[in-house]
């Protein structure tokens, strides 16, 4: 939940700053900020109420248009709405943060379409004005949302680049769970083109962060692609080791472990010792 906050703090802070007229002194920023938390509790009515309040007591123009972009994500407004809101913000004063969001979010929504280069297109055009803003968690959304375009294209040189850019502003940032996603994210291609020395070494560092985070998922990430590299090594003994910790770390934290672990590690089993010949 958004900044470790549990549900029932959550709705604590919710229920504090918007029941009765205590709505009527949030202006549109915290409106906006509220808006994830009601979300992540699936509370449509206040999500709709807290959007419809940050459009009413906007100040200005920019206020408004964040209030407006956030309404058009939750109706799944159109690529054309999102391109007319980006033209009208583009010059506001002030506007460049806003604009910059909606250019992202167009980025996002070609992806999903798989039209790479207008992705590409406006990802580009937003990171331009993140850089200029030195905002560089926004550097960081949108370099990741470049290396997964490119990842897609199999120009795995470009995303390597991308990633190796994302994960040196993350160490940065101090950002442990984003360098450890950045990692496995890079790990992943340099094994993809054959740089299986480089992508062990990466996951080797990913799993020493997802350790010291107790990141059940890191360490499932981390495990299976060192495990892929040792099978590729047919060094199938390291690779069973490898997953069967990961089925141990689930099984400590009493989370039910994806079956798929399982099943490999009878796969790999089933390799290292083959079936007698019964002939």
């Amino acid at each position: 939940m958004s900044g470790d906050v549990i549900p029932e703090q959550a709705r604590k802070i919710l229920d504090m700053l918007t029941e009765g007229k205590a709505l009527e002194n949030v202006n549109t920023s915290l409106a906006l900020r509220l808006v994830p938390l009601a979300e992540e509790l699936d509370d449509e009515e206040l999500v709709g109420r807290l959007l419809e309040h940050a459009l009413e007591v906007s100040q200005d123009e920019v206020e408004k248009g964040w209030a407006d972009f956030e309404i058009m994500k939750l109706q799944n407004a159109s690529i054309e709405d999102f391109a007319k809101l980006s033209s009208q913000t583009e010059n506001l004063v002030e506007g460049s943060s806003l604009s910059a969001a909606i250019m992202h979010h167009l980025g996002l929504m070609y992806l999903a379409m798989d039209n790479y280069s207008e992705a590409k297109l406006f990802t580009n055009r937003s990171l331009r004005l993140r850089e200029s803003n030195e905002d560089e968690e926004g550097i960081v959304y949108g370099l990741a949302l470049l290396e997964a375009c490119c990842k897609r294209e199999n120009l795995n040189d470009e995303a390597i680049i991308h990633g190796t850019r994302k994960l040196e502003i993350l160490m940065k940032l101090g950002d442990l769970e984003g360098q450890m996603e950045a990692m496995s994210d890079l790990a992943h291609t340099q094994a993809t083109i054959g740089s299986f020395d480089a992508a062990q070494d990466l996951y080797e560092q990913s799993l020493k962060i997802s350790n010291e985070l107790e990141d059940v998922s890191g360490q499932l990430v981390a495990r299976w692609g060192l495990a892929d590299i040792a099978e590729i090594s047919e060094d199938y003994q390291t690779a069973m080791l490898l997953l069967s910790d990961c089925l141990h770390s689930f099984i400590a934290l009493g989370i039910t472990a994806p079956p798929q672990i399982r099943d490999r590690i009878e796969a790999l089993a089933n390799l290292e010792q083959p079936p007698e010949n019964k002939e």
